[in-house]
């Protein structure tokens, strides 16, 4: 369905995207996750043929994201993160607008916004700019699905938005790819990557890995640990100068170390801890989450790239 191949692409001296090449296939949730900086916007824009690569090739439906851009903008769906709808027109008028813009109407393909359309309704004579950011999130999406696009990319759609409109988002999403529809989403929450069928991972315009989720988390090699105590940014610090612990980084209420498997054992860690003045620590073996994936794999990267 979508097909990239060595997509590069570069802002005077800043290389935004280095070679990249990628696959999605019809029905699946493709996830692009990687921080801000990191290139998804950049990838996005080229692949909704509002900008140019400087190499490369992108295909979408069998056709050419250049030769054939007319037809691909009749067949997609597009939700940039930043808002950009009429701010002065209402919820209705502004889906009003775009069902007229691809030449159909709201009750012509009602049924497709119909589960997300419900929610808003009630405030359909609201100006969009005075809509909270769930509800323009919402009518974002009704807009880009008012055409029935084959193929929806939606750039960091969940960033700004509260947790519950975040969750309500995606059980939206996962009920558009029931229906058949192809998805490719980029996001900055690691927390959201399990929601996809297959993710990459994107540092500074390069993939570090691209898999399903449980794929990536079952190959995380190192030994890790999450480790606490009652000063918790001295404590930080003390872990990364102890000899053989890898990594170091806090992740919400805890720090989590990874290291060789059997370089240190607990023990060890608690009672260098404890000369160093640490009281109450609390160090407990882990499973990796996506997010000590992405550290170590970028580290992985950074280490290749300073390699004679």
């Amino acid at each position: 369905m979508i097909q990239v191949h060595n997509i590069s692409k570069s802002f005077d001296s800043l290389q935004a995207l280095d070679d990249l090449s990628f696959r999605v296939n019809e029905g699946e949730i493709f996830g692009i996750i990687g921080p801000d900086g990191a290139g998804k916007t950049t990838l996005f824009r080229i692949m909704t043929t509002l900008l140019l690569a400087d190499r490369g090739e992108i295909s979408l439906n069998s056709l050419d994201v250049v030769k054939d851009f007319r037809s691909i903008r009749k067949i997609i769906g597009y939700m940039p993160g930043k808002f950009s709808l009429y701010q002065d027109l209402t919820i209705e008028e502004n889906l009003n607008f775009f069902a007229t813009v691809f030449n159909t109407s709201i009750e012509e393909n009602y049924h497709l916004i119909k589960d997300i359309y419900v929610q808003i309704e009630p405030f359909k004579k609201r100006r969009a700019g005075a809509l909270s950011g769930g509800m323009k999130q919402k009518l974002a999406l009704c807009c880009a699905l008012i055409h029935y696009p084959k193929i929806l990319f939606l750039d960091e759609p969940t960033t700004g938005v509260d947790p519950v409109s975040r969750a309500e988002f995606w059980e939206m999403l996962l009920s558009l790819k029931e229906s058949g529809l192809t998805i490719a989403v980029s996001t900055p929450y690691m927390d959201e990557a399990g929601k996809c069928d297959r993710i990459a991972l994107i540092q500074k315009g390069r993939f570090l890995k691209i898999d399903t989720p449980d794929n990536i988390t079952d190959q995380f090699h190192l030994s890790l640990m999450s480790v606490k105590s009652d000063s918790m940014y001295p404590l930080l610090k003390d872990l990364r100068k102890i000899e053989g612990i890898d990594s170091c980084f806090s992740f919400g209420d805890s720090h989590h170390i990874t290291f060789q498997a059997n370089r240190l054992q607990k023990d060890e860690i608690e009672s260098i801890l404890r000369t160093k003045g640490h009281h109450n620590i609390d160090i407990q073996p882990i499973k990796a989450n996506m997010e000590d994936c992405f550290m170590d794999l970028a580290q992985s990267e950074e280490s290749l790239k300073g390699e004679p």
